[in-house]
């Protein structure tokens, strides 16, 4: 069974690295990439993490050497394991020309658009219909749901270590804004809004002022934006010194008609500008 084979290996490193080795590894990559095996799951309407899935991926690293990898007429210097993931015209992803790149052991839909430049890392996984668009970073492990919109520089963190974290998980239709900053295991609901800028961790609070209230940490010891919300950045006073304040995302409201109007708008107009 795969997944007993890559915790054995994991927890038990061999000396040298064998060919058999290569090949489990090879097959681990392959499964990632059809999506048939993925870091993290909805179960029961609650995320669970594989942590198996990333000790297969630390393993690569773990095996890999430090090698040339020819992409085009450029080499890239990387762990001979982490190429760059290949796409074909039947995979039917669209990757406007300009320099994006996915790695080997990603899932990308049917469906997705990759506006360049973009990078979506290993033990990723995004679903259809999804926009990446140009400077956005889909980082290790971060699950991106269908019909999602990934707006210009848009940070999606990625988490390996330790093994059990949470990564980033952006569920079906929320909409992420430009130069924004996901990190550290945040659940953006289904279809959210995160507004240009804002940033959002594990360790700054985030106001509910439609609720009156903080938001609490969930179960993964993380946030989960609330399905609909609609998220700002702001700031706070600082307890120890009121006259100076500190950031603080807020939820300004929860996804009415007028929102899905200007995102609808958006998606039009990105359609008419792709």
């Amino acid at each position: 069974m795969l997944e007993q084979a890559i915790i054995d290996i994991y927890q038990n490193p061999p000396q040298d690295y064998l060919p058999e080795h290569r090949l489990l590894f090879a097959e681990f990559i392959s499964k990632l990439n059809s999506g048939s095996i993925r870091a993290c799951e909805k179960q029961d309407d609650l995320w669970q993490v594989n942590a198996w899935i990333k000790m297969g991926i630390l393993i690569g690293f773990r095996m890999g050497v430090l090698a040339a990898l020819p992409d085009g007429n450029k080499d890239f210097f990387d762990k001979d394991t982490l190429a760059a993931k290949r796409f074909s015209l039947s995979d039917q992803v669209r990757i406007v020309p300009g320099g994006s790149s996915a790695r080997n052991g990603c899932f990308v839909a049917k469906g997705v658009t990759i506006m360049p430049p973009a990078f979506i890392n290993i033990g990723s996984y995004v679903d259809s219909g999804t926009m990446v668009d140009s400077h956005a970073l889909v980082g290790s492990c971060a699950q991106i749901g269908k019909r999602v919109h990934l707006s210009a520089g848009a940070m999606i963190g990625g988490v390996l270590e330790p093994i059990g974290s949470r990564p980033v998980i952006i569920e079906d239709d929320a909409f992420v804004g430009g130069n924004t900053g996901i990190y550290e295991g945040i659940i953006v609901g289904t279809r959210a809004v995160i507004a240009s800028g804002t940033i959002i961790t594990a360790s700054t609070p985030i106001y509910d002022s439609v609720n009156g209230e903080y938001l609490p940490k969930d179960a993964g010891g993380s946030y989960t934006i609330p399905e609909g919300a609609v998220v700002v950045p702001g700031s706070r006073k600082l307890r120890s010194n009121p006259d100076f304040q500190v950031y603080c995302p807020i939820i300004v409201k929860y996804r009415d008609a007028k929102t899905d109007v200007s995102v609808a708008l958006e998606n039009e107009l990105r359609h008419i500008l792709d």
